[in-house]
């Protein structure tokens, strides 16, 4: 029997797929579930559980977390990477992640296919199907979902004609965790029109006091929470998640434009992610020059709508991250933040690399660095051509 690796989340579509491809494409089949922060211990015993119960060989769950930070999430803080201003790219930074894994799963016990459960309307089957095509050529990839263009009811009526047994009631709202954000999807966001109800966030307001919280970075990561300093930066984001969740903040409905050339909406909840962004994205402010922050945003910029469409693998990202990397060297400190329902107020930073001494001088009030002569003299100079321009250009119009 041939081996496919099947990307498994326990959902219908992937269920589906493991019955399809044992059963009538007589595959072995490998199920994997790549965890990025989103399962609980819990929920990581239930999907093997369901697994093996569909007649799969084997089941793995890799533990992605810390090396999704370390290769996908720091370089989205390093670049204050906000899609149209406003994603933090929870759902499209995690597949690359997962998709990477099942690639390399699939060379590691020498399969000849991948399935995942993709169907035809979305951006993954691009993300997935890139990825598997650029690690493991030649290697089959199988998307029974996307290829007969299955309806949910076909998919449940199988599965029952078969013996599973399942909640086959649709949830309200779709929604996918992981460790940078929690996307929420249900009928408002069919539309252009709607906003999510308060039931539909997985994550309700409890709190409603005003609440302090300090982060301290170092090169750009985040590594201590009010004090705290953690072994590994996802640790300090579950940790100020858990904090900041609560308040109902980094609640947000994403417009976007997808691989395949659609517009669609999506609803999230990202507290951790949307702080940690604009803390770094203030503390950068104080610690780098004007060119250094006018040169991040653009590159930052590519370098998330890149991601977004599942290029990751295009060696310009690694060129691309190298400056992201070396533009943090100064960027250590400590960020105040404030904390309300639905909002966060960001009350100033402190660090050894602040350019803004007042040794030098102070914004509107005092220069201590420099004379008025001195300003004179540079005014001058730096408005010469432009004024030169206006000269000739007055000459020229008399004649």
């Amino acid at each position: 029997m041939k081996k496919v690796v099947l990307a498994f989340s326990g959902g219908l579509d992937t269920s589906y797929c493991a019955i399809y491809l044992t059963k009538e494409l007589g595959y072995e089949v490998h199920t994997l579930t790549v965890n990025t922060g989103g399962f609980s211990s819990e929920e990581i015993k239930s999907i093997e559980k369901r697994a093996l119960s569909l007649g799969v060989k084997s089941h793995k769950t890799i533990d992605e977390t810390k090396n999704y930070y370390d290769k996908v999430i720091k370089y989205l803080v390093f670049g204050n990477v906000l899609k149209n201003g406003t994603y933090p790219l929870s759902v499209s930074a995690e597949r690359m992640s997962q998709a990477l894994a099942a690639a390399n799963y699939a060379r590691e016990i020498n399969a000849e296919a991948v399935a995942h459960g993709s169907t035809g309307a979305g951006n993954d089957q691009v993300r997935f199907d890139m990825v598997i095509q650029i690690l493991a050529p030649g290697i089959e990839i199988i998307t029974p979902i996307r290829d007969m263009r299955l309806s949910r009811e076909a998919e449940i009526e199988y599965l029952k004609k078969n013996g599973v047994e399942m909640n086959f009631e649709k949830a309200k709202y779709s929604i996918n965790k992981g460790i940078w954000g929690t996307s929420v999807g249900g009928k408002e966001t069919l539309n252009s029109l709607g906003m999510l109800p308060e039931e539909a966030w997985p994550t309700q307001i409890t709190k409603s006091e005003k609440e302090d919280v300090t982060l301290g970075f170092e090169k750009g990561e985040l590594v201590k929470v009010n004090g705290k300093k953690f072994p590994h930066p996802t640790e300090a984001i579950q940790a100020l998640q858990e904090i900041a969740g609560p308040f109902g903040i980094g609640r947000d409905i994403h417009v976007g434009d997808t691989i395949i050339g659609i517009k669609g909406r999506v609803g999230f909840e990202a507290a951790a992610p949307v702080i940690i962004i604009k803390s770094h994205h203030a503390l950068e402010k104080h610690v780098l020059t004007k060119w250094q922050l006018s040169w991040k945003d653009q590159l930052a910029q590519f370098y998330g709508n890149w991601l977004h469409e599942g290029q990751y693998l295009d060696p310009i990202m690694r060129d691309m991250e190298a400056f992201l990397t070396s533009s943090q060297h100064n960027v250590s400190g400590e960020v105040s933040v404030s904390l309300y329902p639905n909002r966060f107020v960001i009350n100033g930073i402190t660090s050894s690399y602040d350019l803004m001494s007042s040794k030098f001088g102070k914004y509107g009030e005092m220069n201590l660095g420099w004379t008025g002569d001195d300003v004179k003299g540079f005014t001058k100079i730096f408005g010469n051509q432009v004024a030169i321009y206006h000269q000739v250009k007055a000459e020229a119009e008399k004649k």
